[in-house]
């Protein structure tokens, strides 16, 4: 009886064992796919960054507003000062 429930502690044992590798397989797996999925982000955050910097320059926003909606600086006789 005892060597009975002995062989099947050990088989359990075995078991959890192979299911333990198991599992540590597949959340490295999935961690180095995370990781992968992580530094794909962090390029396309940088490119982002920099095209946003591009698109928001003094120049670009005034030839954008030049050319798409007719917008120009005012001439000096154009300009009221209104004084307090």
């Amino acid at each position: 009886m005892a060597a009975v429930l002995l062989a099947l502690l050990l088989l359990i044992s075995g078991i959890a064992v192979v299911y333990a590798k198991y599992a540590s397989r597949k959340y490295f797996v999935e961690l180095e796919t995370l990781r992968a999925q992580r530094d794909a982000l962090e390029v396309e955050w940088g490119r982002l960054q920099l095209e946003q910097g591009a698109l928001a320059t003094h120049w670009r926003l005034e030839t954008l507003a030049r050319e798409r909606i007719g917008m120009r600086m005012p001439a000096p006789d154009d300009v009221i000062v209104i004084r307090p």
